[in-house]
């Protein structure tokens, strides 16, 4: 039987991460992208090397501004997110700080729904706020909104939020954003674009700290924007011509190899933090639980709307920190580490850690509870991670609970 293919049908996720953006070398064939360590390229003429910098022809003379490398990789997220283009940068932090160089002037405000990731509400209210940009903390998309106006030009969020869990509804966010003109920006790293791909949603920038899923085995630190070609070109020039937050190509290399896997890897941290989840539900020990494939969490049918699975993270809350740090201190196959994503399971205390520039009151008002610990469930098995982290709750006593305190956990 003859099969015909049918060439507008748009190749499966699994295929477009191990394919999109990689092809056999041009100049040697090779199979796998070369690492083009190299920072100048020569440009053969003067009139050419004057185009190249102008801007009227394309092509690669300097590293901090493009690598074949790190473009392979530009090329295969954006693919994934669904959007034209991508920029990649030296860190999640890079990303962040070239959006916000680029996009903001004194005058313009800021929405972000918290909580976010500790890094990202600093520099929003500690580095742009010094140069004049109004920044407004909003709890929820509700009071998002009634935050909206002509000077608002981002609206900032994370779904799940870092690192309570929260879910924020993609698909309002970006209609009250083209309401009042301003541009709508998530952080897609919890998710993937393998779990949640805001543009979908109408988001018009989404970012990842490539450290952590698309990486993903923990060895690499990069940071990448997806988004509209001609905002992204601004957003290069800035981050990396004028501030130089460059990603290196060897790093680019590691985060090519490490997508080829994201969507198995995922499965497994997702199906993983489901079966621990399960096994800790109701658990005497626990304060709260956070995880919003639990079909109480605020936000599960949003998520079941706009997410694939429900991602490979947790959050417990013990109830005070010295509880918290006495969890910690006797787990034996989550590291204790301020990452995530990484084949190898993690977990951290936010408050002392990841959060701790915040302060008290900031952390409280965000849910970032002194009892709170995050787990990255990695690629173990499932088995063996439930049996660690109900032994280690064996060492911890039972918090005080209130009516509040069982209906969410």
């Amino acid at each position: 039987m003859t099969h015909n293919p049918d060439p507008a049908r748009t190749p499966g996720f699994r295929t477009r991460a191990v394919h999109a953006g990689h092809g056999l070398d041009p100049a040697t064939g090779a199979h796998a992208t070369p690492i083009y360590a190299t920072s100048t390229f020569g440009y053969g003429s003067a009139e050419r090397g004057a185009r190249l910098f102008a801007g009227e022809e394309q092509g690669y003379f300097y590293s901090r501004l493009t690598n074949p490398t790190v473009r392979a990789f530009e090329e295969k997220v954006a693919n994934l997110e669904g959007l034209p283009d991508a920029v990649a940068f030296a860190s999640g932090m890079g990303a962040v700080s070239a959006v916000c160089l680029t996009l903001l002037n004194p005058g313009d405000e800021v929405i972000f729904i918290a909580p976010l990731y500790g890094g990202t509400t600093g520099f929003l209210t500690e580095v742009a706020a010094k140069f004049g940009v109004t920044v407004h903390e909003a709890a929820d998309e509700t009071a998002a909104e009634a935050l909206c106006g002509p000077r608002t030009r981002l609206i900032w969020v994370e779904t799940p939020t870092n690192p309570a869990l929260n879910i924020v509804d993609l698909a309002r966010v970006s209609r009250m954003a083209r309401a009042c003109g301003a541009l709508s920006v998530a952080d897609n790293t919890f998710s993937s674009p393998y779990l949640t791909r805001p543009a979908e949603h109408g988001v018009d920038l989404v970012m990842h700290s490539a450290t952590k899923y698309l990486g993903g085995h923990g060895d690499a630190i990069g940071g990448v924007l997806t988004g509209p070609a001609d905002l992204l070109a601004e957003v290069r020039g800035v981050g990396l011509r004028h501030v130089g937050a460059s990603l290196g190509p060897t790093e680019a290399f590691l985060f090519l190899r490490g997508l080829k896997t994201l969507p198995l890897r995922m499965d497994a941290h997702c199906a993983g933090a489901a079966e621990l989840t399960a096994a800790l539900d109701g658990h005497p020990a626990l304060h709260a639980l956070h995880y919003p494939g639990l079909g109480r969490h605020p936000g599960h049918e949003v998520a079941r709307r706009q997410m694939r699975a429900f991602g490979g993270l947790l959050s417990l809350d013990l109830g005070s920190q010295a509880a918290a740090f006495t969890f910690l201190n006797t787990l034996r196959l989550f590291t204790q580490a301020v990452s995530l994503g990484d084949v190898e399971s993690l977990s951290c205390h936010p408050g002392s850690t990841t959060h701790h520039l915040l302060g008290d009151e900031a952390l409280l008002r965000q849910g970032v509870t002194p009892g709170l610990v995050r787990l990255s469930v990695g690629i173990e098995d499932p088995a063996d991670l439930i049996d660690d982290v109900l032994s280690a709750l064996n060492h911890v006593g039972t918090p005080a609970r209130t009516d509040r305190d069982l209906s969410r956990a």
